[in-house]
């Protein structure tokens, strides 16, 4: 018959309740293990208000602390460092733009670096860089505000120096492409050829407008429209004027690029010719509810040669001001790569200190914070050290006070573990 083995439930209570009935030294002994919680006490703590956060930072480091809320009546609003972690808050919602920036920029972001502290030290191996000195977050905010500043003005300079470059663009492809209308000057259109939306420019050669017999000249209107809003634009036109237009379009092959969105445009050159200020204006108005780009364009073919030119030369510059552009935003972005994920990480642990520095109680002369905290008895000797180390990089001459307290309250569950 097969062996039933038990379950790892059974075990436990059969090993708790066999560890009862051995000695008080064997017990203790036994406290500390996988099957057993660390012995926790509850202490209370006198800290200094120029040491307290250099000391909370080093018993964050040790990690063997559990702070008690002593103002849980209190609005986060309404305690005593509100505004510091405010400030971290800031600090964070700054780091989370440059990291966006570079993920958009595909920039790589250098890895934390172990082995070197934000003071200067040695780190230990997985260790992380301790929560710098109050002093050196203001530098390290007023760091990131700076770069957040000079990113902005890069970023506007930038959108706004593509928009003129995407409207030099439209302009010469409406100087290519519709040059040639302005060479049947004097003629106007028959109303058998309004709608034309099948002909292309290239075929406009072959495509003769007889001439008015009252010898008007013909008004043009010629801009760029979205590609997919070009059929609808066409008809109401065509409606709109009673067949007294004469419309041509082409594509422009080029993608084209949102300077706000980065999103790629898809545009057709357009030109309608009419006759009489009135429907030139109604024309108008069509155009501007499709939110269609209009552009100026002169009727002499030397004045659009000359116009044509002088945006090519302009073209030319503005591609060279946006590639500089460019690459100064990449050095910006380079250089702040190599410390993001370390300024990430003292951000944290900065805000975390503060938040644990709400929790504590401000005696009457605002000169000490009380707090409390869990810990395990048998590391009260670290935790002693940690507050001494504390005192000694803030320089104060007052050590801390750590009282151990008898009370019946349950206390939390420690384990301690191994890297594994």
């Amino acid at each position: 018959k097969q062996r039933e083995h038990p379950s790892l439930p059974g075990v436990i209570e059969q090993f708790s309740s066999l560890a009862c009935l051995l000695p008080l030294p064997l017990r203790l002994s036994i406290m500390g293990s996988l099957f057993r919680s660390e012995e926790m006490t509850l202490a209370q703590l006198y800290l200094q208000s120029d040491a307290a956060y250099r000391s909370l930072s080093e018993l964050g480091e040790l990690g063997l602390a559990q702070f008690r809320d002593l103002n849980p009546d209190v609005n986060q609003f309404q305690r005593k460092y509100v505004n510091e972690v405010r400030r971290c808050d800031e600090m964070e919602r700054r780091i989370r733009f440059l990291r966006k920036e570079m993920e958009e920029t595909h920039v790589v972001i250098a890895p934390l670096a172990v082995g070197q502290s934000t003071e200067g030290g040695q780190l230990e191996e997985g260790q992380t860089p301790e929560a710098p000195s109050p002093d050196a977050m203001l530098d390290l905010e007023e760091k990131l505000r700076e770069t957040e500043d000079e990113l902005k003005g890069i970023n506007t300079n930038f959108e706004r120096l593509n928009r003129n470059y995407l409207e030099l663009t439209e302009l010469r492809h409406i100087l290519q492409k519709t040059g040639h209308f302005y060479n049947e000057a004097g003629t106007v259109m028959s109303p058998s050829d309004g709608y034309t939306d099948q002909v292309e420019m290239e075929d406009l050669d072959s495509t003769q407008i007889p001439a008015s017999s009252t010898g008007a000249s013909l008004n043009s209107v010629a801009g760029v429209i979205k590609r997919e809003s070009l059929p609808t634009f066409e008809r109401l036109l065509w409606r709109a004027c009673r067949g007294n237009v004469f419309i041509r379009q082409a594509e422009i092959e080029e993608t084209l690029e949102d300077p706000a969105t980065r999103d790629e445009l898809r545009k057709n050159v357009f030109i309608v010719f009419m006759q009489g200020q009135q429907l030139a204006s109604r024309v108008r108005k069509i155009c501007d509810g499709f939110r269609a780009t209009l552009y100026p364009i002169p009727e002499g073919q030397s004045e659009r040669q000359e116009m044509l030119a002088n945006v090519l030369t302009r073209i030319e510059d503005l591609t060279s001001i946006l590639g500089q552009t460019k690459d100064h935003r990449l050095n910006v972005l380079q250089g702040v790569a190599q410390h993001l994920e370390e300024w990430q990480v003292v951000a944290h642990k900065s805000k975390a200190i503060y938040h644990t520095m709400n929790m504590c109680n401000v005696d009457l002369t605002s000169k000490c914070l009380i707090a409390e905290c869990w810990c395990p008895v048998d590391d009260l000797d670290k935790i002693q050290l940690a507050l001494q180390r504390g005192q000694k990089k803030s320089g104060s001459h007052v050590p801390s006070i750590l009282n151990r307290m008898e009370t019946k309250l349950i206390p939390p569950t420690y384990n301690k573990v191994n890297k594994f």
